[in-house]
């Protein structure tokens, strides 16, 4: 399993055989482990992180994964210090998914990287192609947000719940729709609340 060979040829823009026998087996490989992470934590809460930071190509500190996680590869998967993403997560790792610092992912939400060709024949041929993704640091994704290729989510930003995202959205900004689109900047507080010590 030559997973650098597979990384080179996914992250590159360019067509590739989405159906391809390499390609094929590292994705089996990233389901079985997403498969027994999960189980872990299913039956007796076992977060076992050292599952998916053996899969990812980085994961910070404090990064809690709720259960029926799944990725295509994990390889592609970067994710930063205290982290929280809920129930069935869904990352089409096809190319690099960068998640920052202090984010937080809603249930049932979708990150897909990849995207089948636009022409029919192209498609019937297994023609994929991918664009990374990056949620910068303190962004919130709401339950159901799903994010397309190439889509960069400025810092402190929110996406409403159910929200599809299309198209880059600045930072410190709510927004929501599908298509998503910036409704307002936030509000940051004068008086801002701590955790208690």
């Amino acid at each position: 399993m030559d997973i650098e060979k597979i990384k080179q040829i996914t992250n590159s823009g360019n067509m590739y055989d989405d159906a391809a026998e390499d390609v094929a087996e590292v994705r089996a490989h990233a389901l079985a482990k997403c498969r027994e992470y999960n189980h872990k934590v299913n039956t007796n809460a076992g977060y076992d992180m050292s599952i998916l930071k053996a899969l990812f190509s980085r994961v910070g500190e404090n990064v809690y994964i709720e259960s029926n996680f799944r990725c295509e590869f994990g390889f592609n998967i970067s994710i930063g210090n205290d982290v929280y993403i809920n129930h069935d997560m869904i990352i089409l790792d096809c190319n690099e998914v960068k998640i920052g610092n202090d984010v937080y992912i809603g249930p049932r939400a979708g990150l897909y990287a990849a995207n089948h060709a636009e022409d029919p024949f192209e498609r019937a041929d297994k023609g994929v192609y991918s664009a990374p993704i990056t949620l910068e640091d303190r962004v919130w994704l709401g339950g159901d947000v799903k994010i397309t290729q190439g889509v960069t989510i400025g810092e402190n930003s929110i996406i409403g719940a159910g929200s599809v995202v299309t198209k880059d959205i600045p930072p410190n900004v709510i927004a929501a729709g599908s298509p998503c689109r910036v409704i307002r900047p936030i509000q940051f507080s004068d008086n801002r609340w701590k955790r208690p010590e």
